[in-house]
C-alpha cells in the first residue's frame, strides 16, 4: 500500500501575483506609454482594466502590452487614471475614447464640463432643428472642391431662411439674385431661438473642423430688388493656396 503523496507548502505551484507597481509598457497603435499594473486597473470594470486579462490581453513583438486602436489621445485617459482630473482640451475625442475603454467616472466628467455640455445641449439641439443641416455642409464643399481648379479661392452662395415669413418669399429672392438656382446652398428655416448669425457660426465652425479655411461675409448685389441681400444671403469663402 503507497503512502500518499504530500506536498510540503513551500513546494505549491501557484500563479503569478501581479503587483499593482508593477511597470508595464503599452504599445497602442504605435504610440508607446509606461505606467503600472494598478493606474490601468483604477477601474477595475472598465474595458482597458478587462484587456489586461491573462485570457484577452495581446503582447507585441517587443513584449508590450498591445491594443489595435489609434493612441493620439490615450495620454489624456492615462493622465486621467493617474490625477482624476480631467482634460480641458480635445473633449470630443477623448470622450469617444473614454466611451471605447468604458471609463464611466471619465465619460461623465467629460460631459459635465461647460465645452461639451453647451457643445451637446447647446449647438447640437439647434442645428437638429436645421433642416438638411449636415447635407447641405457635403453640398458646400464638393461645390466648393469643384470651384477650386486653377483658382485660389471658392465663393460658394448661401441662403439662410430663418422665418416661414423668409421662406415664402425665397423664391423671389434667388430670381432676384442672378445666381443659378442649383448653385445656391438654402438653410432653414428653423424653430429654436438660435439667430441667423449662430447658424454661419456653425457652418463655419463645421466647414472648418473638415481642414478647410473659410470665411463668411454678406453677400452685396449691385442690383436692386425688393429684399436687401443681407436678409438672406451670405457668401463662403474657400482659401485653397
Amino acid at each position: 500500500m503507497s503512502l500518499p503523496d504530500y506536498k510540503s507548502p513551500g513546494k505549491q505551484s501557484s500563479a503569478p501575483v501581479q503587483s499593482k507597481s508593477q511597470v508595464v509598457q503599452l504599445n497602442i497603435g504605435g504610440h508607446v506609454f509606461s505606467t503600472t499594473l494598478g493606474t490601468i486597473r483604477k477601474f477595475p470594470n472598465s474595458t482597458l482594466a478587462d484587456l489586461f486579462n491573462g485570457s484577452t490581453k495581446r503582447m507585441d513583438s517587443e513584449g508590450r502590452h498591445f491594443i489595435d486602436r489609434d493612441g493620439t489621445y490615450f495620454r489624456y485617459i492615462l493622465e486621467y487614471l493617474r490625477t482624476e482630473k480631467p482634460p480641458t482640451e480635445h473633449l470630443q475625442e477623448v470622450h469617444k475614447e473614454a466611451l471605447y475603454y468604458d471609463i464611466k467616472p471619465l465619460v461623465k466628467a467629460i460631459e459635465e464640463t461647460p465645452q461639451f455640455f453647451g457643445e451637446a445641449v447647446g449647438r447640437q439641439q439647434f442645428l437638429a432643428h436645421v433642416p438638411n443641416y449636415r447635407e447641405n455642409l457635403e453640398v458646400i464643399v464638393r461645390v466648393a472642391r469643384a470651384e477650386a481648379i486653377a483658382s485660389r479661392y471658392s465663393n460658394i452662395i448661401v441662403c439662410v431662411l430663418r422665418t416661414e415669413d423668409d421662406l415664402a418669399r425665397h423664391n423671389d429672392a434667388i430670381d432676384s439674385l442672378g445666381t443659378p438656382r442649383e448653385s445656391v446652398v438654402s438653410f432653414g428655416p428653423w424653430k429654436a431661438p438660435a439667430s441667423v448669425e449662430d447658424l454661419l457660426d456653425c457652418v463655419k465652425m463645421d466647414i472648418e473642423a473638415k481642414g478647410y479655411k473659410v470665411k463668411i461675409q454678406p453677400h452685396s448685389i449691385d442690383k436692386g430688388f425688393l429684399f436687401k441681400s443681407y436678409d438672406f444671403f451670405y457668401k463662403l469663402i474657400f482659401t485653397w493656396w
